[in-house]
């Protein structure tokens, strides 16, 4: 119940909200937009991309998969500690981990919205489908929420513990791992030295399962595999990091005069 509580608050905040709901499709539109032109263009001057239609589109639409899953955790902690609310929210029953499932919920939904907005512009302008990819999306889909997810409980147990003043790592920390995930170049291209990192990233192995759908037309199980797998231990890592800046707030009273 107060978890369905929560989720309800989150809801009627977008409810009431039209630009917070325009800023969520706004992003992955320009993105999808860019690199749907891109596209088009290296589709006549390379073999490679033509016989894959829509290869970058696909590829910066899951990007933003990832990207919109941290970003739904991250920016709603954000704006619990922007309005102070946060001692208000746990001198209740509420336990850390309700909370956490309700931040899961609602980045679902954040995603699901962004995304989803700009996947169906880009059947419109480009006659290009990520659909097609069929039930091979659902586990690239799966597995990028939950690196996300992830990804996003660092972010605050690093805000939690750190203040405001480590509010930047809610946009940048994301992009510090995109150059070795394979976005939209195979990881066999990078550095030899970085390829071990790209292979721990759960991302990397979606996207190089995404271009085996989309240029191969086959589904590589062992990657969904290894990227299910790291996902497992990421999360674990991201609730133990969490509950451990959390544990270290209350200690020190954080929660209530959180600032720079």
């Amino acid at each position: 119940m107060r978890i369905y509580a929560l989720i309800v608050r989150y809801l009627y905040l977008l409810q009431g909200s039209w630009p917070r709901v325009l800023e969520l499709a706004y992003w992955p539109t320009v993105q999808m937009i860019l690199w749907g032109l891109i596209n088009q263009f290296l589709a006549q001057q390379s073999p490679w991309v033509a016989q894959a239609a829509g290869l970058f589109i696909a590829a910066v639409l899951l990007w933003d998969v990832l990207f919109r899953a941290q970003l739904g955790i991250s920016v709603v902690f954000l704006e619990e500690m922007w309005s102070r609310n946060l001692g208000q929210l746990f001198v209740s029953p509420l336990r850390p981990w309700e909370w956490i499932i309700a931040l899961m919920a609602i980045s679902l939904l954040r995603t699901l919205i962004g995304v989803g907005a700009a996947a169906g512009l880009a059947i419109v302008l480009y006659r290009y489908s990520i659909f097609t990819m069929g039930l091979p999306l659902v586990g690239f889909f799966i597995n990028l929420m939950i690196m996300g997810w992830a990804v996003g409980l660092v972010v605050i147990a690093l805000i939690l513990r750190y203040g405001l003043g480590a509010e930047g790592l809610a946009w940048a920390l994301i992009f510090a791992i995109a150059p070795v995930s394979g976005i939209y170049y195979p990881v066999s291209v990078l550095p030899e030295c970085l390829q071990p990192i790209a292979l721990s990233l759960p991302c990397a192995w979606v996207f190089e399962g995404m271009r085996a759908v989309l240029i191969e037309r086959q589904f590589l199980w062992e990657h969904f595999f290894w990227a299910t797998a790291l996902n497992g231990l990421y999360l674990l890592v991201g609730a133990g990091v969490w509950m451990w800046a959390f544990h270290v707030a209350r200690q020190r009273n954080l929660l209530l005069q959180l600032g720079e």
